[in-house]
Formats: structure tokens, sequence, C-alpha cells
């Protein structure tokens, strides 16, 4: 009876028994609600192959796109204190913190990184809206804060990605105050006389598109994020109108002056090479050749004159 249980049975089940396939090869895309392969999703850039929808890209993959080699240098956020007003809800504010940085492998919504783009030093503050949906509370503020005043130490360029919810509710007032040292925090970039280029990622919202996510020299988006302040249907319910066909689209924000340009995933580095080469060496690239001057026939004056 053991050898048949122990042998005979096993052998036989695994036989007829199908093989297990892993459920996540496969992909569904939001728009199209085409299936894609993961391999071929992840070697697109996370961009539809179908219909060219962009979905969401994790902060680090973005950073490895963005960087020459993806090759950066990822600093480490300030210290700040964890839960300051001991909220809870369904669960501990503390608990929900833990989870996500289980979860992310980081700290908090906020990847800080420097490194090369070509060629040149920039220092880039990049959103991971897997991280409590990109809210950003007192840690979120420190680290932009800290990318600026890196980008200021460096002479380099500081580029945000925000991705985000807006401001962490769990914090309460805390979290909003975040919006004005943001703010400073762009200005220290732009008194030292720095580019500042916002890359506007799917979601920008709340109280993070209040603040320095509109403050870019340059405003990018990626086609079809959600850009704006408050949800499309908060404004219906407000204002009691349907609101326009693609209203908080990126293409809708850029046709009616809210962004400089809208440029596919796969053209995005190249973009802000161009760009940033543009703002920081504006001199000529090449020799400036100085055109002959036209001779003048000035007629000779008349004698005594």
């Amino acid at each position: 009876m053991n050898w048949i249980t122990n042998y005979v049975r096993p052998k036989l089940r695994a036989l007829v028994r199908k093989p297990e396939v892993p459920d996540n090869l496969w992909d569904k895309c939001p728009a199209c609600e085409k299936m894609i392969f993961h391999r071929d999703l992840e070697a697109n850039q996370r961009v539809c192959t179908h219909c060219g929808h962009h979905m969401r890209l994790p902060a680090k993959r973005r950073l490895e796109l963005l960087f020459d080699d993806g090759d950066f240098t990822q600093i480490e956020l300030p210290k700040t204190i964890q839960d300051p007003l001991k909220f809870r809800d369904r669960k501990r504010y503390s608990d929900r913190l833990k989870e996500a940085r289980e979860k992310t492998k980081e700290q908090d919504a906020i990847i800080v990184a420097h490194g090369a783009m070509g060629g040149m030093n920039v220092v880039v503050a990049a959103f991971n809206f897997e991280f409590q949906g990109g809210s950003m509370g007192i840690a979120v503020g420190e680290g932009f804060l800290a990318a600026a005043r890196l980008a200021v130490l460096q002479q380099a360029p500081l580029i945000a990605i925000p991705a985000s919810g807006g401001a962490r509710m769990q914090e309460g007032i805390l979290s909003l105050m975040q919006l004005p040292r943001t703010v400073i925090a762009v200005e220290e970039v732009k008194e030292a006389g720095l580019p500042f280029v916002v890359i506007l990622a799917d979601p920008t919202t709340g109280g993070v598109s209040a603040s320095f996510a509109m403050l870019g020299d340059i405003a990018m988006a990626e086609p079809g994020a959600i850009i704006g302040f408050a949800g499309a249907r908060v404004i219906e319910e407000t204002i009691r109108e349907k609101l326009p066909q693609g209203f908080q689209k990126a293409e809708y924000l850029l046709e009616h002056g809210m962004l400089d340009m809208v440029v596919h995933r796969h053209q995005l580095r190249d973009q802000l090479v161009r760009l940033l080469k543009l703002l920081t060496e504006p001199q000529p690239t090449a020799e400036v050749v100085a055109l002959p001057q036209p001779a003048l026939d000035i007629p000779a004056k008349p004698a005594g004159a």
C-alpha cells in the first residue's frame, strides 16, 4: 500500500496533470482591451503595441530609460517624523506605511536620483504611484527639497516626474504645507539659473498639480496622461455641466496652452536631452562665420561742400 501510495500514484498524477502556467504572462490594455505578452510590453516600454496607450511605468524603470545606460545614483531620503497625527481609519497609518514599503522596497513615494543624461549631469525627482498613490506627505516634501538643493549644489538641471493623487490625507495640514515648500524648492533652482523641467505622468492631480508640477520652465506630458486638480466627476457635480470630451487629458491641456509639448515615451529621452542642451548651452554649437558686408556706393562730396 505504501509503495502504491508513495510511488505509483504520484507518477500517474504527474503524467496527467496539466502544467502550471503563471497567470502574469499576459497584460490587458485598459484602452483597447487587447492582450499583450508581458515581455513584448516591457520591451515596448509599457506602451500598448496595438493602440499606443501609455500604461503606468514604475519609477525606477522610468529612471533606467532616461539616464545614460540606465545608470544612476539614488540618494537616501531625509529622515522625517512618522505618523505625526497618529492617524487611523480602517488601519493604522503606520501599518499602511509599512505595507507600502514592503511592497515597493522604497521609503516613500518619491525617488531622487542623479547621473548623466546625454552626457550632462542631471537630478531627477520621480514619484512612485505604487506607494500610496504617489501622495505627497512630509517625506515627499523633504525629498523634493533635497532634490532641488542637490541640483543647485551640482549646478545641474532638475527634472520632476510627478505621478500622484495629491496630498496625503493621513498627515492632514502637514501634507498641505508641502505645497509651498515644494514651490520654494523650485524657486531655489530657478534663482540659481538652472532649468526646471516637468514631465507630467499619469495621473498628476490634487496638491501636486497645484504646486510644483505646473511651475516648470518646460512642461511636458505623456500621451493620454490625466492632469488636473479635482476629478472630472467632482467638477461635473459642482458646476452641473457636462465636461468636454477628453477633459483633463494631456492632449486637451496642450490644445489649451497648459502644456508645451506631449511626447511619446519612446522619444522622451531624446527630446529631454535636446531641450536641456538648448537650455544649458545657449551658445552656438558651430563656428560663427561673419557674413561679408556689401560695399556701399556712397557718392563723393562735391568740391567745396
